[in-house]
């Protein structure tokens, strides 16, 4: 048997009583991945170093090994006899070792040669292919240079021929052949027909694709010497092409040939060179028109039109676009033509436009005349929509827009500053009417909508700022937020101003809020306008207005239009909610004149205390001056006039209930006092007829002072309630008199009011 030579590790008690060795260790350790061909130890190890602390890994790894060697020593126990016989078995092995080499060795020298003669063979055929390669970039860039070497020839000759093929072709000079040279095949079957201009056209379309075939050979051999030697050549031939062209396109222009034109402007777009072409429009036709409309650079210069107003300066404009333009918008504008490249709107008319109004009119872009800036804003707006209607297609009208001078254009008209302007002017009105120290009912005017529906200046005022933010000589649609934003905000300066006066008048303190006099001053007839104006806006803000707003803005999407009426809505509701504090208002002012006669009540006591008065028959001389106050106000002129059925009956309610409120505390207050005396001074008797020595059984027959007194109070809420019946409130639905009732009627009229 053999031994371990290694010291055993130690046993633990897994070891003795637990699972065996093998099947001990952890899920995480797979042994059979160790005799994979691509094992790698160090990347395994990082692996499991992400979940398994480092000190358990090596336990692991140790008790792995264990189990390795305890397993290698039982298997070579079990086969221990093969084992020993394994060398015996190997005899003779340095002989065949000796016998083998030999061959080896040859067929490695025989590999070698066979793999030196490949290496040789595959350097020659890589040498070859690489001179192959060469020689066909080099046959390439000749071809290139030979290509451009007669491109250039041939634009040469076509140049020199171009001055002398008008009068060749007048007096028949050149033959069929030549002529069949020149134009590249072309047909002049018609040639007696074509005129001029058409064949010097043709020919430098010609031309122009010609040195658009020259610019893609020079594109491709830039820095070789030969093109650097060609650059004069080809530079001089561009210049004579772009004059040649320049020339024969004005002259196309003079004489509003069309076939020319269209030649001419393919030839243009073949050298990718539409700037001049746009550039030779705007001088030579845009301009002069142009300079006779809006006269600019001499000082001497007296112009058609006078002032910074542009609508009759564009309606000139369009006729003028319309006579000397349109044939060549068209032209350009024709059908898979190639002639899309061109920008005559932008480039030609707008930018001359554009420049000629900067000279001529530059006040015309001001918004510091709000009135005038937006009429020539509104107009330069139609005429950009008039150069639109020019566009072929909706991807034309987008391109135009797209365009530097149109953006340029826009930019010259500085809406921020004209809103802010108008801003000031709106917003300044309503603030100067807010600030006077009286509520002003506004004067007959001629605008009978105004004096007819709103009674006060604030309210006027008010209507006449919300009505100018929508007004077709104020709103600019650009800036329709803004001006929404700005109609809310008058809105809420209103609420604000009437707010915070109702808080100042309830508060009495007028000296610390500056402003607000009017609040304080003002009577409840006064109000009465607040209510009425209140009830009006409303209704036009919510209804005429509304509509007037959602039409001016209904090319915008649905739900825009629902987000502008529910804010106009809610804006509306902010003039809902202050109607309820006006009349609260309305009630503690008739309340507070109410007040100066029934606190006479407290006169009661002393008219009946200790005075021998026999019971009251009649009620008090106070109460017809309590409901005075409120009488006076709804039989006033002003009651009748702007005061709804809704609103009386809602005041009525109001005060009769405040009224009773008051009445019923100082009653209660005054009964209870009385009773209280009363008992002091019945037990204060009792007291001194006990020290006299007189009888305390003998009672009182007469009537106490706290009997007449609340038999007087009971008279005076009786005629009180009387007086509610003549006002239309039944004082017995009013919880509190009902209470005032119990306090101070009589026992056996406790519960049945009647008056």
């Amino acid at each position: 048997m053999a031994t371990d030579v290694h010291s055993p590790l130690p046993r633990s008690t897994t070891d003795l009583f637990g699972d065996p060795m093998d099947d001990s260790h952890s899920l995480w350790l797979n042994p059979s991945k160790f005799s994979d061909t691509e094992f790698d130890p160090e990347s395994y190890i990082s692996d499991l170093r992400t979940f398994v602390p480092f000190d358990t890994l090596r336990s692991e790894l140790r008790s792995h090994l264990g189990a390795l060697k305890h397993e290698l020593v039982e298997l070579i126990n079990r086969d221990y006899a093969d084992f020993v016989s394994l060398s015996t078995k190997l005899v003779n092995v340095e002989s065949a070792v000796v016998r083998m080499r030999a061959p080896l060795l040859q067929i490695k020298e025989k590999i070698l040669d066979f793999r030196g003669s490949v290496d040789s063979s595959l350097a020659a055929l890589q040498s070859r292919l690489k001179q192959r390669t060469q020689a066909n970039e080099t046959r390439e860039v000749l071809e290139l240079l030979l290509d451009t070497f007669h491109v250039v020839s041939k634009v040469e000759k076509l140049i020199k021929e171009l001055p002398s093929v008008p009068a060749d072709w007048l007096s028949g000079a050149i033959n069929s052949t030549e002529k069949g040279q020149i134009s590249n095949n072309i047909s002049f079957q018609h040639a007696e027909g074509t005129n001029i201009r058409e064949t010097q056209s043709m020919l430098l379309e010609r031309i122009a694709s010609e040195m658009n075939r020259l610019k893609f050979y020079i594109a491709h051999a830039q820095d070789m010497p030969f093109m650097e030697n060609m650059v004069k050549r080809i530079q001089h031939a561009r210049l004579l092409l772009d004059t040649s062209l320049g020339h024969c396109f004005m002259d196309g222009l003079e004489h509003r040939d069309a076939n020319a034109l269209y030649n001419c402007l393919r030839a243009y777009a073949a050298i990718d060179n539409t700037t001049n072409a746009e550039e030779i429009f705007r001088s030579t036709v845009v301009a002069p028109f142009m300079q006779n409309i809006i006269p600019h650079g001499s000082p001497g210069t007296v112009g058609v039109s006078s002032g910074d107003e542009l609508e009759q300066d564009y309606e000139r404009i369009k006729q003028h676009i319309k006579d000397d333009c349109k044939f060549l918008l068209d032209i350009s504008s024709t059908e898979n033509s190639g002639l899309h490249v061109f920008s005559f709107l932008a480039n030609s008319i707008l930018k001359e436009v554009l420049s000629t109004i900067q000279k001529g009119k530059p006040g015309a872009f001001s918004p510091g005349r709000p009135t005038e800036f937006l009429k020539n804003y509104k107009s330069s707006l139609c005429f950009l929509e008039y150069l639109e209607g020019y566009c072929p297609s909706r991807p034309a009208v987008a391109k135009l827009r797209e365009e530097a001078v149109y953006i340029e254009f826009m930019r010259q008209w500085n809406t921020g500053v004209y809103f802010s302007l108008r801003f000031q002017e709106i917003a300044g009105a309503l603030d100067t009417a807010l600030m006077t120290t009286t509520l002003v009912p506004s004067q007959k005017s001629s605008n009978l909508e105004y004096s007819q529906s709103l009674v006060l200046k604030q309210s006027n005022s008010l209507m006449d700022c919300l009505r100018s933010c929508w007004r077709d000589d104020v709103l600019l649609l650009s800036c329709s937020d803004k001006f929404l934003r700005l109609f809310l905000q008058l809105l809420s300066r209103y609420s604000n101003w009437l707010s915070v006066g109702l808080s100042v008048r309830k508060a009495g303190n007028a000296s610390a809020n500056s402003g607000f006099e009017w609040a304080v001053s003002a009577s409840p007839d006064d109000f009465l306008y607040i209510i009425h104006d209140l009830n009006r806006l409303l209704e036009e803000v919510c209804g005429d207005y509304l509509g007037h707003v959602i039409g001016l803005l209904k090319s915008c999407p649905p739900e825009v239009l629902d987000l502008v009426k529910q804010s106009i809505l809610r804006g509306g509701d902010s003039l809902k909610v202050l109607q309820p504090l006006v009349i609260n208002s309305i009630v503690e002012t008739l309340v507070e004149k109410s007040m100066e006669d029934l606190r006479q009540v407290r006169g009661i006591t002393a008219t009946f205390r200790m005075t021998n008065k026999p019971l009251p028959v009649r009620h008090s001389l106070y109460v017809s001056g309590v409901l005075r106050p409120l009488k006076v106000f709804l039989e006033g002129e002003r009651a009748a006039t702007y005061l709804t059925s809704e609103l009386r009956k809602e005041l009525l309610q109001g005060v009769a209930f405040e009224i009773t409120r008051r009445y019923y505390e100082l009653a209660s207050d005054l009964v209870s006092v009385a009773r209280k005396t009363e008992s002091s001074l019945q037990k204060i008797r009792l007291g001194a007829q006990r020290r006299a020595g007189a009888s305390s059984d003998v009672s009182d027959n007469n009537i106490s002072d706290t009997d007449k007194i609340c038999m007087q109070l009971f008279l005076d809420i009786q005629e009180y309630g009387r007086n509610l019946a003549s006002l239309g409130v039944d004082a017995a639905t009013i919880p509190l008199y009902r209470s005032l009732w119990q306090c101070v009627a009589p026992s056996d009229k406790q519960n049945t009011i009647s008056f």
